[in-house]
């Protein structure tokens, strides 16, 4: 890290009503199959559409301070859906079933064959955003533990040697996202805390696997799952966290501020950067930067001020626009007090 206390997104960033219909997208859980009826532009003019508001995503954040910038995600549906519906090996006119993090069943893509990457899905992403920002770069991919909790398996013996031909694929995915530019690659794994006893099995295998000879900085998120989806009893600590310490992973990022995470969890990962979710998106009330200074002093009674990113929880895509930007302006003047005492 070149200075303490960089700010960046989890990922996402609030998407506008022009692109995409917010309402049928929040009312519904992350399809984990297309869902290309969510788009608003004719089909001929999405990819111009989608160009135009990952460059709006872009220049908020900049006016906002951010320093690691991501493209928002605005070309996808879901954080996972766009690129695990890109391989080999899954029939998305039959889609399977399995269940949600919140136990309902929802369409998957179903696996029938060898999964494998045919292509790059997100090089012309990283390319657009390189091209549109002279600042540090961030892309996420969906992370292969995850997707394989979102799938149905009608191929593998095991879900485990189905984990590791996802990361096999994500592996390729990073190697050629970090040539076309990228300084950091993200894998989204919600599902590590979600299914904690499968992740003890064989997720750090998977992770690891994904990660092999990558060279570039490396993040991995796990979270607790939309606070704008999930409602109701969500939990206050990681049921797997400390397990990501002996991973390749270089930074993991954590939401702290809606579960008012008790700082001593990050105790197992202090030999890791460790990106603190310091805004909560669960409130619609934009927090003072005296509230997200707080929320890092908190994370730094555990981790060394150098190995600190701060970001919000996950979740900004749900966000009404104009508390996105208010709460994202709040995060980096947070972070620029506490540096100031550092």
């Amino acid at each position: 890290m070149n200075m303490l206390l960089p700010t960046t997104l989890v990922g996402s960033y609030a998407m506008p009503e022009w692109l995409i219909d917010r309402a049928r997208l929040a009312g519904r859980f992350p399809p984990r199959v297309r869902a290309l009826e969510l788009w608003r532009p004719a089909p001929d003019h999405l990819e111009e559409a989608q160009d135009d508001a990952t460059i709006m995503a872009i220049h908020l954040q900049e006016r906002a301070g951010i320093d690691i910038v991501t493209d928002g995600e605005m070309r996808r549906e879901s954080y996972s859906n766009r690129f695990a519906t890109a391989l080999e090996g899954v029939d998305l006119d039959n889609p399977g079933v399995a269940l949600d993090r919140s136990g309902h069943p929802n369409p998957v893509p179903r696996v029938t064959g060898r999964i494998r990457r045919r292509h790059s899905v997100q090089v012309r992403d990283v390319e657009f955003l390189r091209r549109n920002t002279d600042r540090r770069i961030k892309i996420t991919v969906p992370g292969p533990f995850t997707m394989t909790q979102q799938a149905q398996n009608d191929f593998y013996a095991s879900e485990e040697e189905m984990a590791l031909d996802y990361a096999a694929a994500v592996n390729e995915e990073i190697r050629d996202l970090f040539a076309a530019g990228a300084d950091i690659v993200q894998i989204d794994e919600p599902y590590l805390q979600a299914r904690p006893e499968k992740a003890r099995q064989y997720g750090a295998k998977a992770i690891d696997r994904a990660l092999r000879d990558v060279g570039g900085v490396t993040a991995l998120h796990v979270c607790f799952g939309y606070a704008a989806i999930i409602h109701g009893d969500r939990p206050h600590g990681y049921d797997y966290l400390g397990e990501l310490a002996g991973t390749r992973v270089d930074q993991v990022s954590v939401e702290t501020a809606q579960p008012n995470l008790d700082p001593a969890e990050l105790e197992p990962l202090r030999g890791k950067h460790i990106m603190v979710g310091t805004i909560d998106l669960n409130d619609p009330a934009i927090e003072t930067p005296e509230i997200v200074a707080e929320r890092i002093r908190r994370a730094m009674t555990v981790v060394p001020a150098d190995k600190i990113v701060v970001a919000p929880d996950c979740g900004f895509k749900y966000v009404p626009r104009d508390i996105a930007f208010a709460k994202m302006q709040a995060m980096v003047e947070g972070a620029a007090l506490v540096r100031a005492t550092l």
